[in-house]
């Protein structure tokens, strides 16, 4: 299955075998632009009730569907400091830290690079990776897609924070976990895949504790 927020909705490339009869759903085949065959189609869709695509092969209809987009790589972290996370408002939402990955630099020191040029913090570290996310956007007037590769990181540093204004960055704070997982629905698309994926992987811990008790 393939993911992708388009106008911060998400659209899911899967098999037939997958589709479920509760969502909305459009054959890859059927798809001749975006704009015209899928946007209309978003207007109902939510969170938990995604766009399903119907393909035979998910990864390669994703890749066709987007193949005339500009593509964009980005990386970023969701960092825990003692009980709190760090977040960021960024146009007048809340959001994670990220930015575009530089020619020739890894995603995690990219990851890194970004974390601290936007909150102004240092020494903070990569835990592991988190999620892979993908989301369409404009660059100088076309379309993109881009794909940011997102990693969970722990920091033991001071508590300020020096928001990277320029870069429409107004705040950057520690958030209670209860307060940034309020934020879901509330963010930008992809974003809410990152909180997502955060609370799977903190109940496949408990359950592996549990299993262990």
């Amino acid at each position: 299955m393939y993911k992708v927020f388009i106008d911060h909705k998400p659209v899911i490339f899967i098999e037939k075998k997958e589709i479920s009869t509760e969502f909305k759903s459009i054959k890859v085949k059927d798809i001749k632009s975006i704009k015209k065959d899928v946007k209309p189609l978003l207007v109902d869709v939510t969170l938990d009730a995604p766009l399903q695509v119907v393909c035979d092969d998910p990864k390669a209809s994703f890749e066709e569907v987007f193949k005339k987009h500009r593509k964009i790589t980005a990386a970023g972290g969701l960092v825990k400091r003692k009980e709190t996370y760090l977040m960021i408002k960024r146009n007048g939402l809340w959001d994670i830290p990220k930015g575009k990955i530089d020619k020739g630099e890894d995603p995690q020191e990219a990851a890194i690079r970004e974390v601290m040029e936007e909150c102004g913090i240092n020494g903070h570290e990569i835990i592991r990776p988190l999620v892979t996310t993908y989301h369409t956007m404009k660059a100088k007037g076309k379309p993109a897609i881009k794909k940011t590769e997102w990693y969970l990181m722990k920091y033991k540093g001071r508590k300020e924070t020096y928001p990277q204004r320029n870069e429409g960055i107004t705040k950057a704070k520690w958030m209670s976990e209860e307060h940034m997982l309020s934020m879901r629905g509330r963010t930008y698309g992809s974003i809410n895949e990152v909180l997502d994926k955060f609370v799977q992987l903190k109940e496949e811990r408990k359950k592996k504790k549990a299993s262990l008790s």
